[in-house]
Protein backbone atom coordinates (compact mmCIF):
# COMPACT_ATOMS: atom_id res chain seq x y z
CA UNK A 1 0.00 0.00 0.00
CA UNK A 2 1.12 3.52 -0.75
CA UNK A 3 1.30 5.90 2.16
CA UNK A 4 -1.21 8.71 1.96
CA UNK A 5 -4.03 6.63 0.46
CA UNK A 6 -7.57 7.19 1.64
CA UNK A 7 -9.11 5.70 4.76
CA UNK A 8 -12.34 3.69 4.71
CA UNK A 9 -14.66 2.45 7.43
CA UNK A 10 -15.21 -1.13 6.31
CA UNK A 11 -17.49 -2.32 9.08
CA UNK A 12 -19.10 -1.43 12.39
CA UNK A 13 -19.86 -3.67 15.35
CA UNK A 14 -22.16 -2.78 18.25
CA UNK A 15 -22.75 -4.28 21.68
CA UNK A 16 -25.03 -3.51 24.63
CA UNK A 17 -25.64 -5.37 27.90
CA UNK A 18 -28.56 -7.79 28.01
CA UNK A 19 -30.11 -6.10 31.07
CA UNK A 20 -32.62 -3.74 29.44
CA UNK A 21 -34.94 -1.58 31.50
CA UNK A 22 -37.98 0.33 30.28
CA UNK A 23 -37.69 4.01 31.10
CA UNK A 24 -40.82 4.19 33.23
CA UNK A 25 -39.66 1.19 35.28
CA UNK A 26 -36.20 2.74 35.74
CA UNK A 27 -37.89 5.88 37.04
CA UNK A 28 -39.96 3.92 39.54
CA UNK A 29 -36.91 2.02 40.81
CA UNK A 30 -34.85 5.18 41.20
CA UNK A 31 -37.63 7.06 42.96
CA UNK A 32 -38.18 4.20 45.41
CA UNK A 33 -34.51 4.30 46.40
CA UNK A 34 -34.00 8.05 46.51
CA UNK A 35 -37.26 9.71 47.59
CA UNK A 36 -35.83 10.29 51.07
CA UNK A 37 -32.98 12.47 49.72
CA UNK A 38 -34.90 14.47 47.10
CA UNK A 39 -36.82 17.69 47.57
CA UNK A 40 -40.38 17.85 46.28
CA UNK A 41 -39.15 19.95 43.35
CA UNK A 42 -36.41 17.46 42.44
CA UNK A 43 -38.83 14.55 42.66
CA UNK A 44 -41.21 16.37 40.35
CA UNK A 45 -38.43 17.08 37.84
CA UNK A 46 -37.32 13.45 37.94
CA UNK A 47 -40.85 12.19 37.29
CA UNK A 48 -41.21 14.48 34.26
CA UNK A 49 -37.84 13.43 32.85
CA UNK A 50 -38.57 9.72 33.13
CA UNK A 51 -42.03 10.20 31.63
CA UNK A 52 -40.70 12.02 28.56
CA UNK A 53 -41.41 9.97 25.41
CA UNK A 54 -37.97 10.56 23.81
CA UNK A 55 -36.47 7.55 25.66
CA UNK A 56 -38.28 4.22 25.82
CA UNK A 57 -35.56 1.95 27.24
CA UNK A 58 -31.88 1.72 28.17
CA UNK A 59 -29.41 -1.11 28.77
CA UNK A 60 -27.12 -1.40 31.78
CA UNK A 61 -24.05 -3.44 32.65
CA UNK A 62 -25.73 -4.87 35.73
CA UNK A 63 -27.05 -8.24 36.85
CA UNK A 64 -30.12 -6.70 38.46
CA UNK A 65 -31.67 -3.31 39.21
CA UNK A 66 -30.78 -3.31 42.91
CA UNK A 67 -27.03 -3.94 42.96
CA UNK A 68 -26.09 -0.44 41.80
CA UNK A 69 -27.46 1.17 44.95
CA UNK A 70 -25.09 -0.62 47.34
CA UNK A 71 -21.95 -0.69 45.22
CA UNK A 72 -18.64 0.30 46.83
CA UNK A 73 -15.88 1.96 44.75
CA UNK A 74 -13.80 -1.22 44.47
CA UNK A 75 -16.78 -3.25 43.22
CA UNK A 76 -17.62 -0.48 40.80
CA UNK A 77 -14.23 -0.42 39.06
CA UNK A 78 -14.27 -4.22 38.97
CA UNK A 79 -17.64 -4.07 37.21
CA UNK A 80 -16.35 -1.39 34.83
CA UNK A 81 -13.37 -3.58 33.91
CA UNK A 82 -15.47 -6.72 33.40
CA UNK A 83 -18.12 -5.09 31.24
CA UNK A 84 -15.93 -2.69 29.27
CA UNK A 85 -13.82 -5.63 28.11
CA UNK A 86 -16.82 -7.90 27.46
CA UNK A 87 -18.78 -5.35 25.44
CA UNK A 88 -15.70 -4.10 23.57
CA UNK A 89 -14.65 -7.60 22.56
CA UNK A 90 -18.17 -8.38 21.34
CA UNK A 91 -18.26 -5.18 19.27
CA UNK A 92 -14.78 -5.82 17.81
CA UNK A 93 -15.65 -9.41 16.89
CA UNK A 94 -18.79 -8.25 15.07
CA UNK A 95 -16.87 -5.53 13.25
CA UNK A 96 -14.08 -7.88 12.14
CA UNK A 97 -16.60 -10.48 10.98
CA UNK A 98 -18.48 -7.81 9.04
CA UNK A 99 -15.28 -6.71 7.31
CA UNK A 100 -14.10 -10.26 6.66
CA UNK A 101 -10.88 -9.54 8.52
CA UNK A 102 -9.00 -11.98 10.75
CA UNK A 103 -7.56 -10.99 14.12
CA UNK A 104 -3.99 -11.44 12.85
CA UNK A 105 -4.63 -8.72 10.26
CA UNK A 106 -5.23 -6.10 12.97
CA UNK A 107 -2.17 -3.91 13.35
CA UNK A 108 -3.50 -1.14 15.61
CA UNK A 109 -6.10 -0.99 18.37
CA UNK A 110 -7.43 2.33 19.71
CA UNK A 111 -9.82 2.42 22.67
CA UNK A 112 -11.52 5.47 24.14
CA UNK A 113 -13.58 5.78 27.30
CA UNK A 114 -14.39 8.37 29.94
CA UNK A 115 -16.40 6.36 32.48
CA UNK A 116 -13.60 4.44 34.19
CA UNK A 117 -9.83 4.27 34.57
CA UNK A 118 -7.75 1.10 34.73
CA UNK A 119 -4.03 0.57 34.24
CA UNK A 120 -3.04 -1.19 32.06
CA UNK A 121 -5.80 0.06 29.81
CA UNK A 122 -8.73 -1.72 28.22
CA UNK A 123 -6.69 -2.25 25.04
CA UNK A 124 -4.35 -4.75 26.71
CA UNK A 125 -7.28 -6.80 27.98
CA UNK A 126 -8.69 -6.88 24.45
CA UNK A 127 -5.37 -8.02 22.99
CA UNK A 128 -5.50 -10.97 25.38
CA UNK A 129 -9.22 -11.77 25.04
CA UNK A 130 -9.39 -11.48 21.26
CA UNK A 131 -6.07 -13.18 20.59
CA UNK A 132 -4.52 -10.19 18.84
CA UNK A 133 -0.80 -10.17 18.20
CA UNK A 134 1.30 -9.07 21.15
CA UNK A 135 2.98 -6.71 18.67
CA UNK A 136 -0.28 -4.84 18.11
CA UNK A 137 0.14 -1.11 18.58
CA UNK A 138 -2.35 -0.15 21.28
CA UNK A 139 -3.60 3.28 22.34
CA UNK A 140 -5.93 4.14 25.21
CA UNK A 141 -7.64 7.54 25.00
CA UNK A 142 -9.29 9.03 28.09
CA UNK A 143 -11.43 12.01 28.95
CA UNK A 144 -13.05 13.04 25.65
CA UNK A 145 -16.57 12.44 26.96
CA UNK A 146 -19.50 11.83 24.64
CA UNK A 147 -17.57 13.09 21.62
CA UNK A 148 -14.66 10.66 21.99
CA UNK A 149 -15.40 8.40 19.00
CA UNK A 150 -14.38 11.02 16.45
CA UNK A 151 -10.97 11.92 17.94
CA UNK A 152 -10.43 8.16 18.10
CA UNK A 153 -11.10 7.91 14.35
CA UNK A 154 -8.91 10.93 13.66
CA UNK A 155 -5.96 9.05 15.16
CA UNK A 156 -6.94 5.91 13.25
CA UNK A 157 -7.15 7.87 10.01
CA UNK A 158 -3.64 9.26 10.48
CA UNK A 159 -2.25 5.81 11.27
CA UNK A 160 -3.97 4.18 8.28
CA UNK A 161 -2.44 6.74 5.94
CA UNK A 162 1.07 6.21 7.25
CA UNK A 163 0.78 2.47 7.72
CA UNK A 164 1.45 -0.75 5.84
CA UNK A 165 -2.09 -1.66 4.84
CA UNK A 166 -3.09 -3.51 8.01
CA UNK A 167 -6.47 -2.99 9.62
CA UNK A 168 -7.01 -0.57 12.47
CA UNK A 169 -9.78 -1.08 15.00
CA UNK A 170 -11.31 1.91 16.80
CA UNK A 171 -13.32 1.09 19.92
CA UNK A 172 -15.55 3.38 21.95
CA UNK A 173 -16.90 1.90 25.17
CA UNK A 174 -18.70 3.46 28.11
CA UNK A 175 -20.10 1.94 31.27
CA UNK A 176 -21.99 5.06 32.30
CA UNK A 177 -23.68 3.16 35.12
CA UNK A 178 -20.22 2.81 36.70
CA UNK A 179 -20.40 6.55 37.43
CA UNK A 180 -23.88 6.38 39.00
CA UNK A 181 -24.43 8.83 41.83
CA UNK A 182 -27.59 10.29 43.29
CA UNK A 183 -28.22 13.41 45.35
CA UNK A 184 -30.61 16.35 45.38
CA UNK A 185 -28.74 17.69 42.36
CA UNK A 186 -30.32 18.43 38.97
CA UNK A 187 -27.16 17.32 37.09
CA UNK A 188 -27.38 13.84 38.61
CA UNK A 189 -31.15 13.60 38.13
CA UNK A 190 -30.78 14.43 34.43
CA UNK A 191 -27.84 12.03 34.04
CA UNK A 192 -29.74 9.17 35.62
CA UNK A 193 -32.64 9.69 33.22
CA UNK A 194 -30.45 9.80 30.13
CA UNK A 195 -27.35 7.58 30.12
CA UNK A 196 -26.95 3.90 29.30
CA UNK A 197 -24.08 1.47 28.64
CA UNK A 198 -22.67 0.21 25.35
CA UNK A 199 -19.71 -0.27 23.02
CA UNK A 200 -18.99 0.18 19.34
CA UNK A 201 -16.08 -0.78 17.11
CA UNK A 202 -15.08 0.37 13.64
CA UNK A 203 -12.64 -1.34 11.27
CA UNK A 204 -10.63 1.19 9.26
CA UNK A 205 -8.28 0.34 6.42
CA UNK A 206 -7.12 1.34 2.92
CA UNK A 207 -9.38 -1.16 1.19
CA UNK A 208 -11.90 0.77 -0.93
CA UNK A 209 -15.13 -0.36 0.65
CA UNK A 210 -17.87 1.00 2.89
CA UNK A 211 -17.49 4.66 3.83
CA UNK A 212 -14.60 6.90 2.84
CA UNK A 213 -13.40 9.10 5.66
CA UNK A 214 -13.15 12.35 3.68
CA UNK A 215 -12.21 14.81 6.42
CA UNK A 216 -12.86 15.72 10.05
CA UNK A 217 -12.87 18.76 12.29
CA UNK A 218 -12.71 19.39 16.04
CA UNK A 219 -13.46 22.49 18.07
CA UNK A 220 -12.67 23.07 21.75
CA UNK A 221 -14.09 25.76 24.02
CA UNK A 222 -12.14 25.44 27.32
CA UNK A 223 -13.90 28.44 28.86
CA UNK A 224 -17.11 26.38 28.79
CA UNK A 225 -15.51 23.38 30.51
CA UNK A 226 -17.72 23.59 33.59
CA UNK A 227 -20.93 23.19 31.58
CA UNK A 228 -20.27 19.50 30.93
CA UNK A 229 -17.70 17.40 32.72
CA UNK A 230 -17.03 14.80 35.38
CA UNK A 231 -15.91 16.14 38.74
CA UNK A 232 -14.33 14.14 41.56
CA UNK A 233 -16.01 14.01 44.95
CA UNK A 234 -14.66 11.70 47.65
CA UNK A 235 -12.64 9.93 44.99
CA UNK A 236 -15.61 9.17 42.75
CA UNK A 237 -16.91 10.58 39.47
CA UNK A 238 -19.96 12.85 39.46
CA UNK A 239 -21.48 14.01 36.20
CA UNK A 240 -21.86 17.79 36.01
CA UNK A 241 -24.33 19.12 33.43
CA UNK A 242 -25.51 22.71 33.16
CA UNK A 243 -29.17 23.49 32.53
CA UNK A 244 -27.84 25.89 29.84
CA UNK A 245 -25.71 23.23 28.17
CA UNK A 246 -27.84 23.15 25.01
CA UNK A 247 -27.05 26.82 24.30
CA UNK A 248 -23.32 26.16 24.35
CA UNK A 249 -23.39 22.82 22.54
CA UNK A 250 -25.50 24.11 19.64
CA UNK A 251 -23.02 26.91 18.98
CA UNK A 252 -20.00 24.61 19.13
CA UNK A 253 -21.69 22.00 16.92
CA UNK A 254 -22.71 24.60 14.34
CA UNK A 255 -19.17 26.01 14.33
CA UNK A 256 -17.51 22.66 13.66
CA UNK A 257 -20.10 21.63 11.05
CA UNK A 258 -19.87 24.90 9.13
CA UNK A 259 -16.05 24.88 9.17
CA UNK A 260 -15.87 21.33 7.86
CA UNK A 261 -18.49 21.75 5.14
CA UNK A 262 -17.17 25.09 3.91
CA UNK A 263 -13.72 23.57 3.47
CA UNK A 264 -15.27 21.24 0.88
CA UNK A 265 -17.64 23.82 -0.63
CA UNK A 266 -20.62 21.89 0.73
CA UNK A 267 -23.81 23.09 2.34
CA UNK A 268 -26.34 21.50 4.68
CA UNK A 269 -28.47 20.43 1.70
CA UNK A 270 -25.54 18.45 0.24
CA UNK A 271 -25.47 16.05 3.20
CA UNK A 272 -27.87 13.18 2.64
CA UNK A 273 -27.37 11.51 6.04
CA UNK A 274 -26.78 12.91 9.51
CA UNK A 275 -25.32 10.81 12.34
CA UNK A 276 -25.92 13.20 15.22
CA UNK A 277 -25.05 12.13 18.76
CA UNK A 278 -28.06 11.52 21.01
CA UNK A 279 -27.20 14.17 23.58
CA UNK A 280 -30.78 14.40 24.82
CA UNK A 281 -34.02 15.86 23.51
CA UNK A 282 -33.28 19.50 24.31
CA UNK A 283 -29.78 19.37 22.81
CA UNK A 284 -30.96 17.57 19.67
CA UNK A 285 -33.65 20.19 19.13
CA UNK A 286 -31.22 23.05 19.73
CA UNK A 287 -28.71 21.73 17.19
CA UNK A 288 -31.50 21.02 14.72
CA UNK A 289 -32.66 24.62 14.88
CA UNK A 290 -29.15 26.12 14.87
CA UNK A 291 -27.90 24.15 11.87
CA UNK A 292 -31.21 24.00 10.04
CA UNK A 293 -31.90 20.27 9.95
CA UNK A 294 -35.26 18.66 9.26
CA UNK A 295 -36.95 16.09 11.47
CA UNK A 296 -36.47 13.54 8.70
CA UNK A 297 -32.70 14.02 8.95
CA UNK A 298 -32.90 13.21 12.67
CA UNK A 299 -34.85 9.96 12.34
CA UNK A 300 -31.86 7.72 13.07
CA UNK A 301 -30.72 9.85 16.01
CA UNK A 302 -34.15 9.81 17.62
CA UNK A 303 -34.50 6.08 17.02
CA UNK A 304 -31.25 5.32 18.86
CA UNK A 305 -32.12 7.74 21.66
CA UNK A 306 -35.45 5.96 22.14
CA UNK A 307 -33.95 2.47 22.31
CA UNK A 308 -30.67 3.12 24.14
CA UNK A 309 -30.65 6.64 25.56
CA UNK A 310 -27.26 8.33 25.52
CA UNK A 311 -24.40 5.81 25.82
CA UNK A 312 -21.81 8.59 25.63
CA UNK A 313 -19.04 8.07 23.05
CA UNK A 314 -20.24 4.85 21.28
CA UNK A 315 -23.65 6.35 20.52
CA UNK A 316 -22.72 8.17 17.32
CA UNK A 317 -21.57 4.82 15.86
CA UNK A 318 -24.97 3.35 16.71
CA UNK A 319 -26.62 6.17 14.76
CA UNK A 320 -24.22 5.66 11.83
CA UNK A 321 -24.96 1.92 11.80
CA UNK A 322 -28.69 2.68 11.72
CA UNK A 323 -28.18 4.95 8.71
CA UNK A 324 -26.15 2.29 6.90
CA UNK A 325 -28.86 -0.29 7.52
CA UNK A 326 -31.54 2.13 6.31
CA UNK A 327 -29.61 2.53 3.07
CA UNK A 328 -27.08 4.84 1.46
CA UNK A 329 -26.52 5.40 -2.24
CA UNK A 330 -23.06 5.54 -3.80
CA UNK A 331 -21.42 8.96 -3.37
CA UNK A 332 -23.90 10.02 -0.67
CA UNK A 333 -22.31 12.22 1.98
CA UNK A 334 -22.86 11.50 5.67
CA UNK A 335 -21.84 13.78 8.51
CA UNK A 336 -21.09 12.41 11.96
CA UNK A 337 -21.45 15.02 14.71
CA UNK A 338 -20.58 14.42 18.36
CA UNK A 339 -19.91 16.68 21.32
CA UNK A 340 -19.05 16.50 24.98
CA UNK A 341 -16.53 17.33 27.66
CA UNK A 342 -14.03 20.03 26.93
CA UNK A 343 -16.42 21.65 25.97
CA UNK A 344 -15.84 20.12 22.56
CA UNK A 345 -17.56 19.36 19.28
CA UNK A 346 -16.40 17.08 16.49
CA UNK A 347 -17.56 16.34 12.96
CA UNK A 348 -16.50 13.71 10.45
CA UNK A 349 -17.41 13.85 6.77
CA UNK A 350 -18.00 10.44 5.18
CA UNK A 351 -18.85 9.38 1.64
CA UNK A 352 -20.47 6.11 0.58
CA UNK A 353 -18.40 4.20 -2.00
Amino acid sequence: MIKGEKTYISSLGLATPHFEVKQNVAGEILEAHTRHILSDRSRSVMQKLFAHPSINSRSFALDDSQSIFNEDPDSRIERFTKWSVALSSEAVTKALDGAGILVDEVKVLIVNTCTGYICPGISTYLIEKLGLSCNTRAYDLLGSGCGGAIPNMQLADALVKQGDGGAIVSVSVEICSATFQMADDLSLIVSNSLFGDGAAAAVLCQQRDGLELVDSESYYVPKDREYIRYVHKSGQLYNQLSVRLHDHVRKAAAHVVNNLLSRHSLGIADIAHWALHTGGEKIINSIRDEIGLSEEQLTATRSILSKYGNMSSPTVFFVLKKLIETGMDADDFCLMVAFGAGLSAHACLLRKV
